[in-house]
């Protein structure tokens, strides 16, 4: 089943993309949107996420929230990633139900860096341990996984990532499918950045909210309060396929030691350039 999404928006949503592109820069990633990046949290720094995200579609809708997210620079160009969810499944039959979902778990990691005309390139795969109950629709019954090749370049103000890959989802009910994204933003100011997706995944199977094929516009990006801290903000809806729903709010930390993020990095990029995903919007059981 799959985690994460629930607003609906339709032509609003795409008036607003537009609008905000024409004004839309701070380089940052991954949450809260569904696209992720290849920007690894750099050497001996943290992240962490408190989060509430929803997907969904007419069948039913999945939520992770309270969730909390943890990322850790472990190694040059590495990081190590967990997700621990409280679920939800909603219905418009019932019964709905919630509880502990499936924990998530991966590594990040960099193989290329940015340069002036080359994009940085990195791989981002996890597993979905089964720890959510199955038969209150809170977990997939049996681990899966996700096998994602992500790419980003950035111009001035403006910075640009996506990609794609596969999910092996072998459980019951449920199937392989493709899933790829591309998104742009842009710094309004010093606090707000602005950002607009596309993202499209295959039929999931037929257990899962979103059973059929999808592709979405999403609209989203983050207010920072301070440095180190800020909040991030994303909703949208299928422009093509399923009728499906996506939403995101969460807190975001980021914390370290001064001049270590490795050479070349600056405080903006340790600061705001390492925002990341994971559920993504997309955690849960996709």
């Amino acid at each position: 089943m799959a985690y994460g999404n629930a607003v609906r928006s339709g032509r609003s949503l795409c008036v607003l993309i537009a609008l905000a592109m024409q004004c839309s820069g701070m380089a940052w990633a991954g949450p809260p949107f569904q696209t992720d990046d290849p920007d690894p949290v750099p050497l001996h720094h943290y992240e962490a996420y408190s989060f509430a995200s929803a997907d969904g579609s007419g069948v039913a809708t999945a939520t992770l929230g309270p969730a909390a997210e943890f990322n850790w620079g472990v190694l040059p160009n590495t990081q190590l990633h967990i997700i621990i969810p409280v679920a939800g499944y909603f219905q418009p039959s019932g019964p709905d139900t919630a509880g502990l979902g499936d924990i998530e778990t991966g590594v990040k990691y960099r193989f290329l860096k940015e340069s002036k005309w080359r994009p940085e390139v990195g791989i981002f795969p996890f597993i979905e341990l089964p720890t959510g109950s199955l038969r209150r629709n809170l977990g997939n019954g049996q681990a899966w996984a996700r096998l994602p090749l992500w790419l980003q370049k950035s111009f001035g103000p403006w910075t640009t990532y996506g990609g794609g890959g596969e999910v092996i989802n072998n459980a019951p009910g449920m199937r392989d499918y493709p899933f790829a994204g591309w998104l742009v933003q842009r710094e309004l100011n010093s606090k707000l950045t602005l950002g607009m997706e596309a993202y499209g995944h295959g039929a999931e199977g037929q257990l899962s909210p979103v059973p059929n094929a999808a592709t979405l516009l999403d609209l989203g990006g983050f207010y920072n309060f301070r440095d180190g801290f800020s909040l991030l903000f994303c909703g949208g809806h299928s422009v093509v396929g399923e009728a499906e729903t996506y939403a995101y709010l969460g807190l975001y930390w980021t914390w370290g030691p001064k001049g270590s993020g490795g050479a070349g990095e600056s405080a903006q990029t340790n600061l705001f350039s390492t925002m990341r995903h994971a559920v993504r919007s997309d955690a849960g059981f996709r």
